[in-house]
């Protein structure tokens, strides 16, 4: 039974200025953000932004040092053990346990929830269905394929049938045929109005299954809102990539108080008047300017900077 103070009107997971340092070096420095029940909300940003230090903190896995996490309406602090039942967790890197079958992996982890062997099986076989896995269900998963162990790890963390689904980096490292598969297997997932939480450095991945998102850099919310809307708001509706331009059509630029980036030898330049971006180019590049419409990929970079990071 839910606690009498778990309602559909609270957010499932709200985060308040919360904060995670070791030593001295600040990991997340005051991230706030709400995911309400149903959406998909996704966490985007570079390497070692704070993306799954942030999640960690989340499942439990790591503490934080300040702020609050409220999952279901509830402080994690003092009601972790209670809610941890109503979530499910596919991590970055693969848990699957190497001496025990594909379906045996299901089964032992339903073991951990208390859920019946019978009830058990049925929802692993189900589920091996519903991945297309039911053909390698006496395979270990070491004969598996990435994308197939990918499948089967998503398939681990719904056993229990959680209320929010944990994402981090699900399709990282999966060929396009494996990546499809698995993001066909999430659309139904959210078709079925189950709440997810998603780490990614796909922009394609991010467009196609978030309702909203938050660009988080050196440990802070940068930008937040829904796809379409941070596109409008940062880049606007197209984009101009110029290689190599001349001097003058920067300083044209300057002058006239455009949106534009400069990437390497490139530069691009952002807006909503598609006609105003075709007589640029037609004055400063007709043969080297490529108009394309803006994405949220060129939100991400002009969010996070273009530079290289280890």
């Amino acid at each position: 039974m839910r606690p009498e103070n778990d309602t559909t009107e609270q957010p499932v997971l709200e985060l308040t200025d919360v904060r995670k340092a070791y030593g001295d070096f600040e990991a997340v420095r005051g991230v706030s953000f709400a995911v309400s029940r149903g959406e998909c909300f996704g966490l985007l940003g570079p390497n070692g932004a704070g993306k799954t230090t942030t999640i960690r903190m989340i499942y439990g896995f790591s503490p934080r040092c300040a702020g609050e996490i409220r999952l279901f309406g509830q402080d994690i602090a003092t009601a972790f053990r209670r809610v941890k039942a109503r979530l499910g967790v596919c991590q970055q890197g693969n848990t699957l346990d190497p001496d025990l079958s594909v379906l045996e992996n299901l089964l032992v982890f339903a073991g951990y929830f208390g859920i019946p062997r019978a009830e058990a099986k049925a929802r692993a076989e189900e589920l091996l269905a519903f991945f297309a896995l039911e053909g390698k269900k006496r395979f270990q998963y070491e004969e598996l394929s990435g994308g197939m162990a990918r499948r089967l790890m998503l398939a681990r963390a719904i056993v229990n049938r959680p209320e929010l689904l944990i994402l981090d980096e699900p399709t990282t490292g999966l060929d396009p045929q494996s990546r499809n598969t698995l993001w066909d297997r999430l659309l139904d997932l959210k078709r079925q109005g189950m709440t997810i939480l998603l780490t990614t450095h796909a922009m394609e991945e991010a467009e196609r299954f978030c309702d909203r998102l938050c660009i988080i850099d050196h440990g802070r919310v940068v930008t937040e809102g829904d796809p379409a809307g941070l596109v409008a708001a940062h880049a606007g509706r197209h984009a101009l990539e110029v290689e190599s331009p001349e001097p003058a059509m920067a300083e044209h630029l300057a002058a006239a108080g455009a949106r534009f980036d400069r990437s390497g030898r490139r530069l691009i330049v952002y807006g909503d008047d598609k006609a105003a971006l075709l007589a640029l180019r037609e004055r400063f590049c007709a043969e080297s300017g490529f108009l394309r419409p803006a994405t949220l990929e060129d939100v991400f970079l002009r969010a996070t900077g273009r530079e290289l990071r280890e």
